[in-house]
């Protein structure tokens, strides 16, 4: 699985995104991630076929949404992805959110794992108490936990316990999503200065020497360009403290522990 991914969540005009993901694919990427609730599958299936990049060469990964959680509604759930996006096999299925029957979900994932027509299951959005639940409950560990992760909320106590279990840390939102002035941070930008390289290319740098896994989202070619340039460079320790010192180790943008948070996901459909 490539450490720099594509992310298309919010990109859900259909020519716009069959657009961006030719460009992505152009530039490089070969990690496109998507989901059921985002409503580009389509678009990203025509993209892929007009693409021409050979399929062994891509990594593609969609997520189950909370309304078609169960076992029985996995399985439709990732037959219609399937068929959205043009393809015989998902190299990376994820439960979405950790809510409703997810253990139903994950049963179903595991037989289709099994049978070849996944490469690979996780989940998003697990707290460390839901994560070891499932974990100790399953046949198969998830390899992936896709986590809000950013130099403002860095997830750490969580990645512990990920680490624990080998489960992958992959960040959605890598760059916060340009909130809170991130790319007018004055110690971002001081790194940024040092090492001749944008605020964006100095996050994601520090998310690849983390490890974690990172998928950002441009509707821009040139930004694309700019953040695949992260690979000639390397943060040192001074560099990777200074970030770390930017924690403020809680999310401004959902809170999955919250009844609201609980209550509107699950109120959400996303079909009839």
């Amino acid at each position: 699985m490539p450490m720099l991914g594509y992310g298309t969540f919010q990109i859900s005009d259909p020519r716009v995104c069959e657009q961006c993901v030719l460009d992505a694919l152009e530039v490089g990427y070969r990690l496109i991630d998507t989901a059921a609730a985002y409503l580009n599958e389509e678009a990203i299936g025509r993209a892929i076929k007009k693409s021409k990049v050979p399929r062994e060469e891509l990594f593609i990964t969609t997520k189950l949404w909370v309304q078609d959680a169960g076992y029985e509604a996995t399985k439709k759930a990732i037959y219609t992805s399937l068929e959205k996006l043009g393809l015989d096999y998902l190299d990376l299925y994820l439960i979405h959110h950790p809510f409703s029957d997810y253990y139903g979900s994950w049963r179903a994932m595991e037989e289709l794992y099994e049978a070849g027509l996944i490469k690979a299951i996780g989940v998003c959005n697990f707290s460390e108490a839901r994560l070891v639940d499932l974990c100790l409950n399953q046949k198969i560990i998830p390899a992936i936990n896709q986590i809000e992760i950013h130099p403002f909320f860095q997830h750490n106590s969580l990645i512990d316990v990920m680490e624990q279990y080998n489960v992958q840390a992959e960040a959605w939102g890598p760059l916060f999503e340009g909130q809170k002035n991130i790319f007018q941070n004055e110690y971002l930008s001081k790194i940024a200065t040092k090492h001749n390289k944008t605020i964006s290319q100095v996050i994601l740098r520090w998310h690849i020497q983390r490890g974690n896994i990172a998928i950002p989202k441009t509707t821009h070619k040139d930004k694309m360009i700019e953040n695949m340039a992260v690979w000639d460079f390397e943060l040192d320790l001074e560099d990777m403290m200074i970030v770390e010192g930017l924690d403020q180790g809680y999310s401004e943008i959902i809170n999955h522990e919250k009844a609201c948070s609980a209550r509107w996901l699950n109120e959400c459909k996303i079909h009839d």
